[in-house]
């Protein structure tokens, strides 16, 4: 197993005189980020992440998939994501430092498998800052077409990287924000749908579960899950703020749980109107569905307060998701994983990642030349795959190294695991044919660079260190 000493007195964890950890020390080299964060923020974090209004992004093509059940497959992900959310709030009470589930899986198997599960997982890090710039560039070139997208995108990428470099306090200010927004457009939307709907003399509130017939059986609905999973990429993006967290044992868990519940109860909440709103699963463009569902609620002053809101939305995304590569990149390079002169240090000003930052940022500049298809099925392979390792790494770290095995042992780190890593394992077999190749050609080239970094296997991969007593 990795080393888990605790490190020097020069290198271990500062208690301020409350008894919240006010700083960590990494052993690698005395990097240490800002302990600030306290629960509601890491909360509203976690939200604007995974944006409350991504259930409109693959809200028409997973309703055409569902034939109409859009709602119940958000039950089934909601499920599974929930029996994960609980093995991350167990790791991260037991190692609450940066890096996600590259560091749960290095400190429970090994940095080998632990290297592999973070390269997989930046897989979907590193694209979903990419996929937020995209749709930010479609949506206002279509509001202003005199203006090309790549316009939008460059300039949304150049204000994303200021506030990130400037530091978590400025993503946590404009994350607030952009949630207020958000809830804002979301109470709009409930009012005026209900008002459209008590209008209606036949409203049919078992048709979002039982759906229009166009697709029967549970397939289809495992399926339509399966695509959802892009909607939960947040409540692991939590974690990864440990080492900003004032209270990480107690606050990140907390924080992990309810973001999870949270936007699971509002994406099943607006798939439910929406489909009650505008019935069926036959659209003109099912990748612009959520226009038809605005203009049938509250007209054409929806329809713009949607695109507003959304844009307002993949905005804050990026700027969260674009905090939280950068820090699992912070991390691999700290412990020397990846070139640590590049990754593992900080900006002396901000105490930020600024190298990683500016990183993601060029590579994000792919976005004015690939496609949303590509993009979201690259996506989807390293989440699965980051989530079943942190399952795992709950019974291997919990149970089989050497800690007391009590009936609620048992329960709380052998069976919820074991559960959410059966159904991950589930929507992974609904995946399609393409996310699969492009997926396992990522973790191909992560495998070719880890046989190089370790000279063919043949010297260990580094270790993490973790410097807090356990």
């Amino acid at each position: 197993m990795p080393s888990t000493r605790p490190a020097s007195s020069s290198n271990a964890l500062a208690i301020s005189d409350s008894g919240v950890p006010s700083e960590f020390t990494h052993s690698a080299q005395g990097t240490s980020l800002r302990r600030i964060l306290r629960l509601p923020a890491l909360v509203f974090f976690g939200l604007v992440y995974m944006v409350p209004l991504t259930i409109f992004t693959t809200y028409g093509v997973v309703t055409q998939l569902t034939g109409g059940r859009t709602a119940a497959a958000y039950v089934i992900t909601l499920l599974a994501m929930f029996f994960t959310a609980l093995s991350y709030s167990a790791m991260v009470k037991k190692y609450p430092i940066a890096g996600s589930a590259y560091s749960y899986t290095s400190l429970s198997f090994g940095p080998s498998i632990g290297f592999l599960a973070g390269w997989s997982l930046l897989l979907d890090y590193l694209f979903l800052p990419m996929i937020n710039y995209l749709v930010i560039g479609l949506f206002l070139n279509i509001a202003f077409p005199q203006v090309p997208a790549w316009v939008f995108v460059v300039a949304t990428i150049g204000v994303v990287t200021v506030l990130n470099i400037r530091g978590i306090s400025s993503v946590s200010s404009m994350s607030n924000l952009i949630v207020g927004a958000q809830v804002v457009f979301v109470l709009v939307f409930i009012a005026l749908a209900g008002k459209h709907l008590l209008g209606v003399e036949a409203l049919d509130l078992s048709a979002p579960w039982l759906g229009d017939g166009s697709q029967v059986g549970f397939l289809p609905l495992i399926a339509g899950a399966a695509v959802l999973c892009l909607s939960f990429l947040g409540f692991d993006a939590v974690s990864t703020l440990a080492e900003e967290a004032r209270d990480p044992r107690r606050d990140i868990p907390r924080a992990i749980v309810i973001t999870t519940l949270g936007a699971g109860a509002l994406f099943i909440l607006l798939a439910l109107v929406s489909q009650l709103v505008f019935p069926g699963s036959a659209f003109k463009d099912p990748e612009a569905a959520a226009g038809e569902v605005m203009l049938q609620a509250g007209g054409r002053f929806l329809e713009m307060f949607f695109t507003a809101a959304y844009v307002a939305g993949a905005a804050g995304s990026a700027l969260a998701s674009q905090a939280s590569v950068s820090r699992i990149l912070f991390s691999m390079g700290r412990d020397g994983i990846l070139p640590r002169r590049v990754f593992g240090v900080l900006s002396a000003r901000y105490k930020t990642p600024t190298t990683a930052i500016v990183l993601v940022s060029l590579i994000s500049l792919l976005a004015v030349v690939i496609d949303l298809t590509t993009l979201a099925s690259m996506i989807s392979f390293g989440a699965l795959v980051a989530f079943s390792a942190v399952n795992l790494a709950v019974i291997k770290s919990h149970l089989f190294d050497g800690q007391p095995r009590s009936g609620a042992d048992l329960l709380r780190y052998g069976l919820l695991p074991l559960v959410g890593f059966a159904l991950i394992v589930w929507l992974w077999t609904s995946l399609s044919l393409l996310t699969l190749g492009i997926g396992l050609a990522w973790f191909a080239v992560g495998l070719a660079y880890l046989a190089f970094h370790t000279r063919g296997f043949s010297h260990k991969a580094p270790e993490v260190q973790f410097s807090e007593p356990l």
